[in-house]
């Protein structure tokens, strides 16, 4: 039996197909890490017990973004990355609004009544305590209460969670997840996250310098807000289904062209062509900064010890 169709709709104008009467987790969700499964949970716990569909309904791009009027934040989970991720939590879709300073202007009760009621049709919201919404953030937990009882949908809000089956959530957020990544620590990360960080991304054809080298590599060009330390790390690629183990070095490449950064895999034990498939990329340690080399020589040496470090910190995974 195959799985189940994860169902993406961005901006629907009526209930998508598959998601007719949804239960619907509210909130940016970037990262979807620990702290926000708790409202996911919630969300699939209620959809389990009305006999609906269960659906993130999130924003893009992200509203930070928009009210600074440039992209100001590093994107744990751009849209392929948490669609990838709500999927692997059991949610059936993911609805996308598209966020801009127009949206944000709409007061309160157009989202509640136009949005939700509406188009979406959906049977219960659940969000987070801190959810706001409308001109002015007027839309708050209170709001969304009233508003429910009045058109006809389940509310359930969700405190602040502080503890989970793993111990304190006391600083599981977004901000400290990018922050753990810009210094390179992708075991904090995967803490924080509750899953190893990870991108997705079609491999590209570069230079084939790697080959060359010894060393030939998958390129990927990440999403622009990235600001992972850029650096070595012992890396998993899945491609096809399959799960390969490598090193990867992500950043600028300044024993040659310091160029735009770049994300290069090398697959272990592998020779097949990926060029343009679909692949996905997950942090499994960081084994030194990324740096200038004096001659080839040199960096074909470190390259082979950044290897074997690799494959010591992925055996047993």
């Amino acid at each position: 039996m195959s799985p189940p169709t994860f169902i993406v709709a961005r901006d629907p104008e009526a209930p998508p197909a598959g998601l007719e009467g949804a239960v619907v987790a509210i909130g940016n969700f970037d990262g979807l890490h620990r702290g926000h499964r708790g409202v996911v949970a919630r969300a699939q716990a209620l959809a389990k017990k009305l006999g609906k569909p269960c659906a993130l309904l999130t924003f893009e791009p992200h509203p930070a973004d928009i009210f600074a009027g440039r992209p100001v934040i590093f994107r744990l989970t751009p849209p392929q990355a948490k669609a990838a991720q709500a999927a692997r939590l059991g949610l059936d879709g993911m609805i996308v609004l598209s966020f801009n300073r127009d949206f944000a202007a709409r007061p309160a009760v157009n989202f509640t009544q136009e949005i939700l009621a509406r188009r979406l049709g959906v049977s219960a919201v659940v969000a987070g305590y801190d959810f706001r919404f409308g001109a002015g953030r007027a839309g708050d937990a209170d709001f969304l209460r009233a508003e429910g009882a009045r058109l006809g949908f389940a509310v359930e809000i969700v405190d602040r969670i502080t503890q989970d089956e793993e111990g304190s959530l006391d600083a599981v957020s977004s901000t400290a997840t990018r922050e753990a990544l810009e210094k390179g620590d992708v075991a904090l990360a995967r803490r924080l996250l509750g899953h190893p960080y990870f991108v997705r991304g079609l491999v590209r054809h570069g230079d084939k310098r790697g080959r060359l080298l010894g060393f030939p590599t998958a390129n990927i060009a990440l999403d622009p807000s990235n600001r992972l330390r850029h650096g070595i790390y012992a890396v998993t690629m899945a491609v096809d289904g399959v799960l390969r183990d490598g090193v990867a070095n992500f950043g600028r490449r300044p024993t040659f062209d310091n160029g735009p950064p770049l994300l290069e895999v090398f697959v272990f034990d592998f020779s097949g062509d990926l060029y343009g498939k679909e692949v996905e990329v997950a942090f499994h340690g960081f084994i030194r900064g990324e740096e200038k080399f004096d001659s080839v020589e040199a960096l074909i040496a470190q390259m082979e010890d950044d290897s074997a470090k690799a494959r010591g910190m992925l055996k047993g995974r």
